[in-house]
């Protein structure tokens, strides 16, 4: 009856320029709540589309004219911030709402979890059964190691899988299932990074403060290669990590080399996740859903890295930010600096534009001003 449905608009990333209205039953809200900004299962003619909950009104329907919700996917939810700026970026470039969610779903196997770890231990009070010489080893390897997957017992134990599944089936051994390990480790924000200039550090301070007040501001980062101007931002980033936030450093494809990347492991120890265009899709899917659980805390990428799922961003760089890669000139155009300019400030956080002058422009400049001197 109409009384056990509810109604829900669900957008799909697809090139729509609306959401559309589907119906939920009272059972699926009684097991799995529902709320704006969940990724759901929905039917679409003969097919089956990942969708996002989103707001606004419902249309008014008729339920023989609605389709259910078939299922809630175990994703975290799309803020409201990353709702906001969808719309604003199709509305800006004149692009369907739903082409741009397709922007920030663009690993749909990401949606689903990880696949769990299988691992097998020692039961306390093992039942009474025969021993054999490959059973012994098996309980042997777990008594020193502790709880191991099929693959290693196998390997460090000496004996086939067959030997395993027998002392699970005969209930002498523990069968758990744990969340894959982390993929990507934390910074080490705390550690000391190199010594700066007076200059350096009176500017990384002031960026520093920025961060901290977790307010919308567009700094401008000025000079030429070799300043210091990596160095400087990389204090922005730090800061952002202190406050258990994110940090999101866009470079030209071109820039996203060995260099930065071992510059970036020698100040924090770890490498950053990465996103652009070499990533293989198993790793374009770990590291999608690493951002959307704030596992991943520091991302670099080129411009589509603008479009992942973050949890808590708490600070945008964009290195060289004149360069002409940052311009999408396909499917959805834009320009990645002015749109991240513009989700950073719906995210009320600072976003630093780096970008360097040529020798010969400060040339020029040094010029112009001793013509005007001697004019004088």
């Amino acid at each position: 009856t109409s009384a056990d449905i509810e109604y829900i608009s669900v957008l799909l990333p697809l090139p729509l320029g609306r959401a559309y209205t589907y119906a939920v039953s009272v059972d699926l809200l009684a097991e799995y709540p529902l709320e704006i900004g969940d990724f759901v299962l929905v039917p679409l003619g003969t097919r089956e589309v990942t969708g996002v909950i989103w707001d606004g009104q419902v249309d008014n329907l008729p339920l023989t004219k609605l389709k259910f919700v078939l299922a809630k996917l175990e994703t975290p939810r799309m803020s409201e911030t990353t709702r906001r700026f969808a719309e604003w970026v199709a509305n800006y470039n004149m692009a369907s709402l739903g082409s741009v969610l397709k922007m920030f779903i663009s690993v749909p196997d990401a949606l689903k979890p990880p696949k769990p770890i299988t691992v097998y231990s020692l039961i306390m009070e093992r039942p009474e059964i025969k021993m054999t010489e490959a059973r012994v080893k098996v309980m042997k390897v777990l008594g020193v190691s502790g709880p191991l997957s099929a693959d290693v017992l196998s390997k460090k134990a000496g004996v086939g899988a067959s030997v395993i599944k027998g002392l699970v089936k005969l209930e002498a051994l523990k069968v758990t299932n744990l969340p894959p390990p982390p993929t990507f480790k934390e910074p080490a924000w705390r550690a000391l990074g190199p010594t700066l200039s007076l200059e350096q550090a009176s500017v990384a301070n002031k960026i520093r403060e920025f961060v901290k007040k977790g307010q919308f501001s567009a700094l401008v980062l000025e000079g030429v290669p070799g300043s210091g101007k990596t160095e400087v931002y990389l204090e922005a980033v730090c800061q952002a990590l202190a406050q258990g936030k994110q940090a999101l450093v866009l470079l030209p494809e071109i820039a996203l080399g060995a260099q930065w990347l071992a510059r970036f492991k020698e100040r924090f120890g770890c490498a950053p996740a990465e996103w652009h265009s070499d990533l293989t899709q198993a790793k374009r899917r770990i590291t999608w859903r690493a951002v959307a659980t704030g596992e991943a805390r520091v991302i670099v990428g080129a411009r589509s890295a603008l479009f992942l799922p973050y949890k808590s961003l708490g600070v945008i760089v964009i290195d060289e930010e004149h360069d002409q890669s940052f311009k999408q000139e396909d499917g959805v155009i834009y320009n990645a600096r002015d749109m991240a300019v513009v989700r950073a400030k719906h995210g009320k956080i600072p976003i630093i534009l780096s970008v360097w002058l040529p020798l010969i422009v400060l040339i020029l400049i040094s010029l112009i001003g001793l013509v005007r001197l001697n004019e004088k």
